[in-house]
């Protein structure tokens, strides 16, 4: 949400964003405030179909007004938080992540005047940044609770498998740190889990107390060639160029002793780097 909000004041030239995710049944929370001169807005639960926002919300497009306190195009039960920013020109846009707004988007400005088709383009891009965001949040969360079943035979493993190359895709693609890391150390969790000597779990990126280190996006790499799929597939899972990923493979088999993609493959999973 901050970088998004950030992404809309460069983009648009408006001094003031603020915007909030779903807190509950038809509730949008303000809690990322940018450029703000009081906390006033800061923990508004905005309802669906109240103000400005919730407007925006229940009608799942932008809308705007260019005097805030005296629109007649819109409910006031914010009015207070507004005049106390000094608010009057606001658009506000829903975030919507699979036909669900999950949140909404702000921008103003403390004069009233008619803001334009830029500030729209840049609340516009931002909501799209932020829904991205989201989508790849779900989507770790769907293949985490994926990984964490208890296998129950081949056909289980090779679903965690699949989850395991699918997680290390995600988190080279998500921008908070922390969920990265929550995500390679589940990776490592399952690349232990696999082993049937049950040796000490792999480190996250592929690193181990002893024998071969794989660099993280060699593992990433491997990763993917370990569920199947050709080395242009591999290339647009992970966003690189399958030159660069048949450089890593060649990279991976001089580490680990092998000759093929299979056999490398193999060994991965017998160290541990591999569930």
């Amino acid at each position: 949400m901050a970088t998004a909000l950030a992404r809309l004041r460069r983009a648009s030239g408006v001094p003031v964003a603020f915007g909030g995710l779903l807190a509950g049944s038809g509730r949008y929370r303000i809690d990322e405030l940018s450029g703000t001169a009081t906390p006033a807005l800061r923990g508004l639960d905005i309802v669906r179909g109240n103000g400005l926002g919730g407007k925006a919300a229940a009608l799942t497009r932008p809308c705007a007004v260019s005097d805030y306190p005296l629109s007649p195009a819109i409910s006031h039960e914010y009015d207070g938080a507004v005049a106390a920013e000094g608010l009057r020109s606001v658009l506000a846009v829903p975030v919507v992540v699979r036909r669900r707004v999950r949140g909404v988007l702000y921008g103003a400005l403390r004069r009233p005047v008619r803001l334009g088709d830029r500030a729209l383009s840049a609340a516009l891009a931002a909501a799209r940044e932020l829904e991205q965001a989201l989508l790849l949040q779900d989507e770790a969360a769907r293949l985490l609770t994926v990984a964490r079943r208890p296998a129950a035979g081949p056909a289980a493993w090779e679903e965690v498998r699949e989850a395991h190359g699918e997680l290390r895709a995600l988190a080279q693609r998500v921008a908070d740190p922390l969920l990265r890391r929550e995500l390679l150390v589940a990776c490592g969790r399952l690349a232990a889990a696999g082993r049937a000597d049950a040796a000490p779990p792999a480190a996250v990126g592929g690193r181990r107390a002893a024998g071969p280190v794989l660099a993280p996006r060699e593992l990433d790499v491997l990763a993917q060639i370990a569920t199947g799929t050709t080395n242009a597939q591999a290339a647009a899972h992970l966003g690189l160029r399958p030159e660069t990923v048949k450089g890593y493979l060649r990279s991976v088999m001089r580490k680990l002793g092998v000759h093929s993609r299979m056999q490398a493959v193999i060994e991965a999973r017998r160290t541990g780097m591999l569930p």
